[in-house]
């Protein structure tokens, strides 16, 4: 996940290339441009449909510090360059990119764009996805039930889809920047995250990440959305004390009573970062496959 957007506006350190440990054979192979390829350690593909979600946390499971650090990613991953490249490739990669309300709100001059997170690579992702045959930039979606977005975040300048309530789109008829397309998806006070993802892959976009924070990442995987997980093993330890500090998924409870399993199917190294990615065994609900939903302050 994209860590404060000051991470982003000194120069960025050229990464390393990833050494490739483990790969499961038989997986979803595109042909990445040679400089990706080099530095990825080998080519990455995807299954379409496809939701994927990217994290980085600490060795104690940390992913975000407390509410006092809204956007603590770079916190945790020590702004590795090589952590900062796979944001930015699994970016190329995507058709949308999936945040919260929160998400938006934590980064406030940040792009949800391959460059704006590793731009040495800016002319190599440009290439992959002329090669895919995608447009220039994945598409921002935004989901927020109230409709409490900074209405002149550059992110929304430059165009979004904002996924909310009936509520929400009376709140922001009238200050989105003409650039954004808004779905008002219910009366009710929360939105139903499978109907968003239809919404989503209804446009076209087969392969969706989520760059989504603990809370929302908890309703993919509670309805059985969630296809992958790209997971940054940072070697630091955050410990927790006093705040609440999430770990991959808040608001859903699974162990005793629901049993979830994943599949380890790719694992790369530079120095002591661990670069791991897993199959979850999602399946692709309907949008009339709900359950409720978690209110604006959740996301």
């Amino acid at each position: 996940m994209a860590g404060p957007d000051s991470a982003f506006t000194a120069p960025v350190p050229r990464a390393e290339p990833l050494i490739r440990l483990y790969e499961e054979p038989g997986l979803h192979r595109w042909s990445l441009p040679p400089a990706l390829a080099a530095l990825y350690g080998g080519d990455l593909g995807f299954p379409e449909p496809c939701l994927y979600a990217n994290f980085v946390a600490s060795l104690d499971g940390v992913v975000a510090l407390g509410p006092e650090y809204p956007s603590s990613g770079s916190a945790i991953s020590g702004r590795e360059p090589a952590d900062r490249f796979v944001m930015g490739l699994l970016r190329a990669c995507a058709d949308a990119v999936l945040i919260g309300a929160g998400t938006l709100r934590a980064s406030p001059r940040h792009r949800w764009t391959p460059e704006h997170v590793y731009p040495a690579a800016a002319a190599d992702f440009a290439l992959l996805r002329q090669q895919r045959r995608r447009a220039a930039a994945p598409e921002l979606v935004v989901v927020t039930a109230s409709g409490n977005l900074p209405a002149g975040h550059p992110a929304l300048q430059t165009g979004a889809l904002i996924a909310t309530t009936t509520q929400g789109a009376g709140r922001l008829t009238r200050h989105l920047p003409p650039t954004c397309t808004l779905l008002a998806l219910g009366d009710g006070p929360t939105l139903s995250i499978p109907q968003v993802l239809d919404i989503i892959r209804a446009r076209g976009h087969a392969t969706i990440l989520s760059e989504a924070g603990p809370h929302l990442v908890g309703e993919l995987v509670g309805t059985g959305i969630l296809n992958e997980l790209f997971l940054t093993l940072s070697p630091v330890l955050a410990g927790r004390a006093g705040t609440i500090r999430h770990g991959l998924i808040a608001g859903l409870e699974l162990l005793p009573t629901r049993h979830e399993t994943v599949d380890l199917i790719s694992a790369r190294r530079r120095a002591s970062y661990l670069f791991l990615r897993y199959r979850l065994p999602g399946r692709h609900p309907s949008a009339d496959d709900r359950r409720p939903g978690h209110t604006e302050a959740s996301w």
